[in-house]
Protein backbone atom coordinates (compact mmCIF):
# COMPACT_ATOMS: atom_id res chain seq x y z
CA UNK A 1 0.00 0.00 0.00
CA UNK A 2 2.99 2.38 0.54
CA UNK A 3 4.42 1.38 -2.90
CA UNK A 4 0.70 2.57 -4.20
CA UNK A 5 0.51 6.03 -2.42
CA UNK A 6 3.56 6.73 -3.31
CA UNK A 7 3.24 5.90 -6.85
CA UNK A 8 -0.14 7.90 -6.57
CA UNK A 9 1.55 10.90 -4.97
CA UNK A 10 4.32 10.85 -8.46
CA UNK A 11 1.59 10.86 -10.73
CA UNK A 12 -0.49 13.66 -9.32
CA UNK A 13 2.48 15.91 -9.21
CA UNK A 14 3.26 15.05 -12.71
CA UNK A 15 -0.18 15.26 -14.03
CA UNK A 16 -0.06 18.65 -12.79
CA UNK A 17 2.90 19.34 -13.68
CA UNK A 18 3.56 22.18 -17.06
CA UNK A 19 3.46 20.47 -19.81
CA UNK A 20 6.07 20.35 -22.60
CA UNK A 21 5.22 22.12 -25.88
CA UNK A 22 6.06 18.45 -28.01
CA UNK A 23 6.03 14.73 -27.08
CA UNK A 24 9.14 13.65 -26.17
CA UNK A 25 10.72 10.82 -26.68
CA UNK A 26 14.09 10.22 -25.56
CA UNK A 27 16.40 7.71 -27.06
CA UNK A 28 18.96 5.78 -24.99
CA UNK A 29 21.29 5.45 -27.93
CA UNK A 30 24.54 3.94 -28.68
CA UNK A 31 26.66 4.69 -31.49
CA UNK A 32 30.07 4.19 -29.87
CA UNK A 33 31.63 1.21 -28.27
CA UNK A 34 31.56 -2.70 -29.26
CA UNK A 35 28.03 -2.11 -29.86
CA UNK A 36 27.69 0.44 -31.95
CA UNK A 37 26.96 -1.49 -35.09
CA UNK A 38 24.01 -2.70 -34.06
CA UNK A 39 22.87 0.43 -31.95
CA UNK A 40 23.44 3.13 -34.85
CA UNK A 41 20.21 1.04 -37.15
CA UNK A 42 17.85 1.14 -33.95
CA UNK A 43 18.38 4.60 -33.42
CA UNK A 44 18.24 5.28 -36.83
CA UNK A 45 14.53 4.07 -37.39
CA UNK A 46 13.78 5.12 -33.92
CA UNK A 47 13.88 8.68 -34.93
CA UNK A 48 12.98 8.19 -38.49
CA UNK A 49 9.63 6.91 -37.74
CA UNK A 50 8.68 10.31 -35.34
CA UNK A 51 10.71 12.47 -38.30
CA UNK A 52 7.53 10.81 -40.91
CA UNK A 53 5.15 11.49 -38.59
CA UNK A 54 6.38 15.03 -37.70
CA UNK A 55 6.83 16.18 -41.52
CA UNK A 56 3.91 14.21 -42.45
CA UNK A 57 1.29 14.07 -39.85
CA UNK A 58 1.85 17.55 -38.21
CA UNK A 59 2.87 15.22 -35.14
CA UNK A 60 0.35 13.15 -33.03
CA UNK A 61 -2.36 14.25 -32.79
CA UNK A 62 -1.41 17.85 -33.79
CA UNK A 63 1.33 17.56 -30.96
CA UNK A 64 5.19 17.75 -32.91
CA UNK A 65 7.22 15.03 -31.08
CA UNK A 66 11.02 15.39 -30.31
CA UNK A 67 13.72 13.00 -29.56
CA UNK A 68 16.80 13.56 -27.56
CA UNK A 69 18.96 11.46 -27.94
CA UNK A 70 21.71 9.93 -25.71
CA UNK A 71 24.51 8.12 -26.36
CA UNK A 72 25.07 4.92 -23.59
CA UNK A 73 28.07 3.26 -25.41
CA UNK A 74 25.87 0.13 -24.27
CA UNK A 75 27.15 0.76 -20.65
CA UNK A 76 24.55 0.79 -17.71
CA UNK A 77 26.35 3.66 -15.98
CA UNK A 78 25.96 5.70 -18.61
CA UNK A 79 22.54 4.71 -19.31
CA UNK A 80 21.11 5.67 -15.92
CA UNK A 81 22.65 9.11 -16.10
CA UNK A 82 20.93 9.38 -19.38
CA UNK A 83 18.04 8.86 -18.15
CA UNK A 84 18.53 11.50 -15.14
CA UNK A 85 19.92 13.89 -17.39
CA UNK A 86 16.84 13.63 -20.18
CA UNK A 87 13.91 12.69 -17.72
CA UNK A 88 12.90 16.44 -16.73
CA UNK A 89 12.44 17.05 -20.35
CA UNK A 90 9.09 16.12 -20.38
CA UNK A 91 10.28 12.40 -21.12
CA UNK A 92 6.95 9.90 -21.91
CA UNK A 93 8.65 6.62 -22.26
CA UNK A 94 12.22 4.86 -22.04
CA UNK A 95 13.07 2.48 -24.62
CA UNK A 96 16.74 1.45 -22.39
CA UNK A 97 18.31 -0.99 -25.84
CA UNK A 98 19.98 -3.45 -23.11
CA UNK A 99 19.04 -5.29 -20.78
CA UNK A 100 21.20 -4.18 -17.47
CA UNK A 101 19.94 -0.17 -17.87
CA UNK A 102 16.30 -1.50 -17.89
CA UNK A 103 16.78 -3.52 -14.66
CA UNK A 104 18.27 -0.32 -13.13
CA UNK A 105 15.46 1.85 -14.37
CA UNK A 106 13.05 -0.67 -13.57
CA UNK A 107 12.72 1.39 -9.39
CA UNK A 108 13.77 4.83 -10.61
CA UNK A 109 11.10 4.70 -13.36
CA UNK A 110 8.72 3.36 -11.58
CA UNK A 111 9.23 5.86 -8.73
CA UNK A 112 9.19 8.30 -11.29
CA UNK A 113 5.84 7.82 -12.96
CA UNK A 114 7.39 7.03 -16.10
CA UNK A 115 7.17 4.17 -17.79
CA UNK A 116 9.78 1.88 -19.49
CA UNK A 117 9.07 0.08 -22.89
CA UNK A 118 11.72 -2.65 -22.55
CA UNK A 119 10.60 -4.30 -26.09
CA UNK A 120 11.81 -7.80 -26.81
CA UNK A 121 14.18 -7.85 -23.82
CA UNK A 122 14.75 -6.42 -19.71
CA UNK A 123 13.15 -8.42 -17.09
CA UNK A 124 11.09 -11.04 -18.69
CA UNK A 125 8.41 -11.58 -15.18
CA UNK A 126 7.72 -7.16 -16.01
CA UNK A 127 5.05 -8.77 -18.07
CA UNK A 128 3.20 -8.99 -14.89
CA UNK A 129 1.46 -5.30 -14.57
CA UNK A 130 0.05 -6.02 -11.77
CA UNK A 131 3.74 -5.96 -10.07
CA UNK A 132 5.43 -4.06 -12.37
CA UNK A 133 3.32 -1.14 -13.35
CA UNK A 134 5.55 1.37 -15.05
CA UNK A 135 7.38 -1.40 -16.81
CA UNK A 136 6.30 -3.13 -20.50
CA UNK A 137 7.93 -5.58 -22.69
CA UNK A 138 5.38 -6.48 -25.40
CA UNK A 139 5.05 -8.12 -27.92
CA UNK A 140 6.84 -10.86 -26.68
CA UNK A 141 10.17 -11.67 -23.94
CA UNK A 142 13.13 -13.82 -23.71
CA UNK A 143 11.34 -16.50 -22.32
CA UNK A 144 8.82 -16.54 -25.30
CA UNK A 145 11.60 -16.47 -27.87
CA UNK A 146 13.51 -19.67 -25.41
CA UNK A 147 10.34 -21.38 -25.68
CA UNK A 148 9.26 -21.09 -29.79
CA UNK A 149 12.94 -21.98 -30.30
CA UNK A 150 11.92 -25.10 -28.53
CA UNK A 151 9.20 -25.48 -30.79
CA UNK A 152 10.67 -25.02 -33.82
CA UNK A 153 12.85 -27.84 -33.00
CA UNK A 154 9.85 -30.10 -32.00
CA UNK A 155 8.03 -29.43 -35.15
CA UNK A 156 11.39 -30.17 -37.14
CA UNK A 157 11.64 -33.66 -34.85
CA UNK A 158 8.80 -35.16 -35.32
CA UNK A 159 7.60 -33.74 -31.88
CA UNK A 160 10.02 -35.20 -30.01
CA UNK A 161 13.49 -34.05 -28.25
CA UNK A 162 13.66 -36.99 -26.34
CA UNK A 163 17.53 -37.83 -25.66
CA UNK A 164 18.50 -34.57 -27.97
CA UNK A 165 21.65 -32.50 -26.60
CA UNK A 166 20.55 -28.60 -27.21
CA UNK A 167 23.49 -25.96 -26.25
CA UNK A 168 23.07 -22.76 -24.84
CA UNK A 169 25.80 -19.85 -25.99
CA UNK A 170 24.54 -17.01 -24.02
CA UNK A 171 26.13 -13.49 -23.33
CA UNK A 172 27.59 -13.91 -20.08
CA UNK A 173 24.87 -11.06 -18.75
CA UNK A 174 21.44 -10.71 -17.07
CA UNK A 175 20.54 -10.57 -20.60
CA UNK A 176 22.38 -13.96 -21.51
CA UNK A 177 21.53 -15.57 -18.73
CA UNK A 178 17.49 -14.50 -19.00
CA UNK A 179 16.73 -17.58 -20.71
CA UNK A 180 18.14 -20.49 -18.38
CA UNK A 181 15.30 -21.10 -16.03
CA UNK A 182 12.80 -21.70 -18.92
CA UNK A 183 15.22 -23.61 -21.02
CA UNK A 184 15.92 -25.85 -17.76
CA UNK A 185 11.83 -26.29 -17.70
CA UNK A 186 11.66 -27.01 -21.10
CA UNK A 187 14.46 -29.26 -20.80
CA UNK A 188 12.72 -31.24 -17.83
CA UNK A 189 9.14 -30.90 -20.20
CA UNK A 190 10.50 -32.59 -23.42
CA UNK A 191 13.20 -34.96 -22.19
CA UNK A 192 16.46 -33.04 -23.86
CA UNK A 193 19.76 -32.18 -21.98
CA UNK A 194 20.56 -28.90 -21.60
CA UNK A 195 24.23 -27.62 -22.34
CA UNK A 196 25.09 -23.90 -20.54
CA UNK A 197 28.44 -21.88 -22.53
CA UNK A 198 28.42 -18.57 -21.31
CA UNK A 199 30.86 -16.12 -23.48
CA UNK A 200 32.29 -13.03 -21.51
CA UNK A 201 31.74 -9.75 -23.27
CA UNK A 202 32.42 -8.69 -26.16
CA UNK A 203 32.87 -12.09 -27.04
CA UNK A 204 35.43 -12.15 -29.61
CA UNK A 205 37.07 -15.16 -27.49
CA UNK A 206 34.95 -18.23 -28.43
CA UNK A 207 37.31 -21.21 -29.22
CA UNK A 208 37.10 -23.14 -25.92
CA UNK A 209 33.09 -23.11 -26.65
CA UNK A 210 33.04 -24.49 -29.93
CA UNK A 211 35.84 -26.88 -28.92
CA UNK A 212 33.35 -28.33 -26.36
CA UNK A 213 30.47 -27.93 -28.90
CA UNK A 214 32.82 -29.95 -31.49
CA UNK A 215 33.40 -32.59 -28.69
CA UNK A 216 29.94 -32.90 -27.70
CA UNK A 217 28.12 -32.37 -30.45
CA UNK A 218 24.88 -31.36 -29.50
CA UNK A 219 21.98 -31.57 -31.88
CA UNK A 220 21.54 -28.17 -31.70
CA UNK A 221 22.75 -24.67 -30.78
CA UNK A 222 20.49 -21.65 -29.62
CA UNK A 223 22.44 -18.04 -28.95
CA UNK A 224 21.54 -15.13 -27.32
CA UNK A 225 24.10 -12.75 -28.03
CA UNK A 226 25.00 -9.44 -29.30
CA UNK A 227 27.50 -7.45 -30.91
CA UNK A 228 30.28 -9.19 -32.20
CA UNK A 229 29.79 -11.98 -30.19
CA UNK A 230 27.23 -13.04 -32.58
CA UNK A 231 29.53 -12.63 -35.79
CA UNK A 232 31.96 -14.72 -33.97
CA UNK A 233 29.91 -17.48 -33.24
CA UNK A 234 28.57 -18.12 -37.07
CA UNK A 235 31.99 -17.77 -37.77
CA UNK A 236 33.38 -20.46 -35.46
CA UNK A 237 30.11 -22.61 -36.25
CA UNK A 238 31.70 -22.53 -39.58
CA UNK A 239 34.40 -23.34 -38.35
CA UNK A 240 34.06 -26.70 -37.04
CA UNK A 241 31.06 -27.41 -39.84
CA UNK A 242 28.28 -26.92 -37.44
CA UNK A 243 24.85 -27.50 -39.69
CA UNK A 244 24.03 -23.93 -39.98
CA UNK A 245 19.87 -24.98 -40.00
CA UNK A 246 20.29 -26.31 -36.63
CA UNK A 247 21.93 -23.07 -34.78
CA UNK A 248 19.00 -20.58 -33.92
CA UNK A 249 19.87 -17.17 -32.30
CA UNK A 250 17.19 -15.12 -30.33
CA UNK A 251 16.43 -11.98 -32.21
CA UNK A 252 19.37 -9.93 -30.95
CA UNK A 253 21.56 -12.75 -32.64
CA UNK A 254 19.43 -11.99 -36.02
CA UNK A 255 20.89 -9.28 -38.00
CA UNK A 256 22.58 -8.30 -40.89
CA UNK A 257 25.83 -7.54 -39.17
CA UNK A 258 25.71 -10.89 -37.74
CA UNK A 259 25.85 -13.49 -40.62
CA UNK A 260 27.45 -11.19 -43.57
CA UNK A 261 30.87 -11.35 -42.16
CA UNK A 262 30.77 -15.12 -42.49
CA UNK A 263 29.88 -14.80 -46.25
CA UNK A 264 28.45 -18.14 -47.75
CA UNK A 265 29.17 -20.16 -44.89
CA UNK A 266 26.08 -18.45 -42.86
CA UNK A 267 23.58 -19.81 -45.35
CA UNK A 268 20.79 -21.35 -43.15
CA UNK A 269 21.48 -19.99 -40.14
CA UNK A 270 18.01 -19.03 -38.05
CA UNK A 271 16.71 -16.61 -35.62
CA UNK A 272 13.84 -15.64 -34.05
CA UNK A 273 11.77 -12.75 -34.87
CA UNK A 274 8.94 -10.48 -33.27
CA UNK A 275 8.16 -8.46 -36.19
CA UNK A 276 9.09 -8.58 -40.44
CA UNK A 277 11.81 -8.37 -42.12
CA UNK A 278 12.83 -6.15 -45.77
CA UNK A 279 11.68 -2.59 -46.69
CA UNK A 280 8.39 -4.08 -49.00
CA UNK A 281 6.35 -2.15 -46.68
CA UNK A 282 4.25 1.33 -47.87
CA UNK A 283 5.46 3.12 -44.75
CA UNK A 284 9.26 3.19 -46.29
CA UNK A 285 8.23 5.12 -49.36
CA UNK A 286 7.06 7.45 -46.87
CA UNK A 287 10.09 7.46 -45.00
CA UNK A 288 12.25 7.86 -48.30
CA UNK A 289 10.06 10.98 -49.01
CA UNK A 290 9.31 12.78 -46.51
CA UNK A 291 12.59 11.77 -44.20
CA UNK A 292 15.14 10.89 -46.21
CA UNK A 293 14.82 12.87 -49.55
CA UNK A 294 14.08 15.89 -47.39
CA UNK A 295 17.43 15.43 -45.58
CA UNK A 296 16.28 14.69 -42.01
CA UNK A 297 17.03 11.40 -41.69
CA UNK A 298 19.20 10.13 -38.59
CA UNK A 299 21.34 8.31 -40.26
CA UNK A 300 22.96 8.12 -44.05
CA UNK A 301 19.37 6.73 -44.94
CA UNK A 302 21.22 3.25 -45.75
CA UNK A 303 20.00 1.06 -42.85
CA UNK A 304 15.99 0.88 -44.11
CA UNK A 305 14.70 -2.25 -44.30
CA UNK A 306 17.56 -4.19 -42.48
CA UNK A 307 16.25 -6.06 -39.35
CA UNK A 308 18.06 -3.81 -36.54
CA UNK A 309 16.66 -0.34 -38.73
CA UNK A 310 12.69 -1.99 -38.60
CA UNK A 311 13.37 -2.87 -35.06
CA UNK A 312 14.06 0.75 -34.32
CA UNK A 313 11.03 1.86 -36.36
CA UNK A 314 8.52 -0.48 -35.09
CA UNK A 315 9.66 0.77 -31.36
CA UNK A 316 8.52 4.12 -32.35
CA UNK A 317 5.38 3.14 -33.49
CA UNK A 318 4.28 1.10 -31.24
CA UNK A 319 5.41 3.96 -29.06
CA UNK A 320 3.29 6.78 -31.14
CA UNK A 321 -0.14 4.32 -31.39
CA UNK A 322 0.04 4.25 -27.00
CA UNK A 323 0.70 7.65 -27.29
CA UNK A 324 -2.60 8.33 -29.71
CA UNK A 325 -4.25 5.81 -26.92
CA UNK A 326 -3.27 7.96 -24.39
CA UNK A 327 -4.95 11.38 -26.25
CA UNK A 328 -7.78 9.62 -26.52
CA UNK A 329 -8.26 8.07 -23.33
CA UNK A 330 -7.55 11.27 -21.22
CA UNK A 331 -9.04 13.84 -24.04
CA UNK A 332 -6.17 15.74 -24.16
CA UNK A 333 -2.87 16.26 -27.18
CA UNK A 334 -0.61 17.45 -24.57
CA UNK A 335 -0.09 13.91 -22.66
CA UNK A 336 2.07 13.49 -19.46
CA UNK A 337 4.26 10.41 -18.79
CA UNK A 338 1.64 8.87 -16.53
CA UNK A 339 -0.94 9.40 -19.14
CA UNK A 340 1.31 7.55 -21.54
CA UNK A 341 1.51 4.70 -19.38
CA UNK A 342 -2.32 4.65 -19.59
CA UNK A 343 -2.39 4.18 -23.18
CA UNK A 344 0.69 1.84 -22.94
CA UNK A 345 -1.40 -0.44 -21.27
CA UNK A 346 -4.76 0.12 -22.94
CA UNK A 347 -2.67 -0.29 -26.68
CA UNK A 348 -4.23 -2.80 -29.12
CA UNK A 349 -2.16 -3.63 -32.39
CA UNK A 350 -4.76 -5.21 -35.22
CA UNK A 351 -3.46 -6.07 -38.22
CA UNK A 352 -6.11 -3.19 -39.96
CA UNK A 353 -4.49 -0.81 -37.71
CA UNK A 354 -0.54 -1.98 -38.69
CA UNK A 355 -1.96 -2.04 -42.56
CA UNK A 356 -3.13 1.86 -41.95
CA UNK A 357 0.09 2.61 -40.75
CA UNK A 358 1.54 1.28 -43.80
CA UNK A 359 2.81 -2.14 -42.03
CA UNK A 360 0.67 -5.07 -43.35
CA UNK A 361 1.60 -8.06 -42.02
CA UNK A 362 4.84 -6.52 -40.16
CA UNK A 363 4.17 -8.32 -36.68
CA UNK A 364 1.70 -10.02 -34.88
CA UNK A 365 -1.41 -8.76 -32.95
CA UNK A 366 -2.14 -8.12 -29.55
CA UNK A 367 -3.38 -6.15 -26.87
CA UNK A 368 -2.20 -5.19 -23.48
CA UNK A 369 -3.66 -4.90 -19.91
CA UNK A 370 -2.93 -4.32 -16.45
CA UNK A 371 -2.36 -7.67 -15.53
CA UNK A 372 -0.76 -8.24 -19.41
CA UNK A 373 1.80 -5.80 -20.02
CA UNK A 374 3.77 -8.09 -22.23
CA UNK A 375 1.10 -9.13 -25.22
CA UNK A 376 0.62 -12.69 -26.30
CA UNK A 377 4.11 -14.23 -27.26
CA UNK A 378 3.70 -14.69 -30.58
CA UNK A 379 7.24 -15.36 -32.46
CA UNK A 380 8.34 -16.45 -35.66
CA UNK A 381 11.23 -18.12 -37.53
CA UNK A 382 13.74 -16.04 -39.72
CA UNK A 383 16.34 -17.89 -41.71
CA UNK A 384 19.49 -16.15 -43.48
CA UNK A 385 19.93 -16.90 -47.49
CA UNK A 386 23.61 -15.60 -48.11
CA UNK A 387 23.14 -15.70 -51.87
CA UNK A 388 19.92 -13.44 -51.75
CA UNK A 389 21.76 -11.37 -49.44
CA UNK A 390 18.36 -11.15 -46.82
CA UNK A 391 16.33 -12.71 -44.40
CA UNK A 392 12.68 -14.09 -44.53
CA UNK A 393 10.45 -15.58 -42.08
CA UNK A 394 9.90 -19.27 -42.50
CA UNK A 395 6.60 -19.74 -40.30
CA UNK A 396 3.71 -17.95 -39.24
CA UNK A 397 3.64 -15.62 -35.81
CA UNK A 398 2.80 -18.36 -33.05
CA UNK A 399 2.68 -18.07 -29.34
CA UNK A 400 5.00 -19.59 -26.94
CA UNK A 401 4.69 -22.17 -24.74
CA UNK A 402 2.34 -20.41 -22.19
CA UNK A 403 1.80 -23.17 -19.58
CA UNK A 404 5.64 -23.01 -18.89
CA UNK A 405 6.12 -19.60 -18.84
CA UNK A 406 3.16 -18.41 -17.46
CA UNK A 407 4.01 -19.73 -14.11
CA UNK A 408 7.36 -18.79 -14.31
CA UNK A 409 6.36 -15.14 -14.66
CA UNK A 410 4.46 -15.47 -11.84
CA UNK A 411 6.54 -16.82 -9.53
CA UNK A 412 9.50 -14.61 -10.38
CA UNK A 413 7.07 -11.38 -10.17
CA UNK A 414 5.66 -12.41 -6.67
CA UNK A 415 9.23 -12.66 -5.61
CA UNK A 416 10.05 -9.38 -6.97
CA UNK A 417 6.77 -8.01 -5.48
CA UNK A 418 7.74 -9.41 -2.01
CA UNK A 419 11.40 -8.26 -1.65
CA UNK A 420 10.31 -4.74 -2.71
CA UNK A 421 7.25 -4.64 -0.48
CA UNK A 422 5.27 -4.00 -3.42
CA UNK A 423 1.34 -4.99 -3.12
CA UNK A 424 0.24 -6.60 -6.33
CA UNK A 425 -3.13 -5.04 -7.77
CA UNK A 426 -4.77 -2.75 -10.76
CA UNK A 427 -5.95 0.62 -9.96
Amino acid sequence: MKHKIGTWAVAAVMAASPVMADLVFPSLSYRTGPYAANGIPFADGYADYFTLLNERDGGIGGVMTRVPECETGYNTEKGVECYESTKGEGALVYQPLSTGITYQLIPKATADGIPVHSMGYGRTSAKDGTVFRNIFNYPANYWDGASFAIKHLLDVNDGSLEGKKIALVYHNSAYGKEPIRTLEELSEKHGFELMLLAVDHPGQEQKSQWLQIRRERPDNVIMYGWGVMNQVAIQEAANIRFPMENFIGIWWSGSENDVRPAGAAADGYKALAFHNVGSDFPVFDDIQKYVVDAGKAAGAGDQIGTVLYNRGLYAAMLAAEAARTAQEIHGVAEITAPMMRDGMEALKITEEKMAALGLPGFGPAFEVSCENHGGGGFVAMAQWSGTNDQWTLISDYEQSDQDVIGPLIAEDAAAFAAENNITPGCD
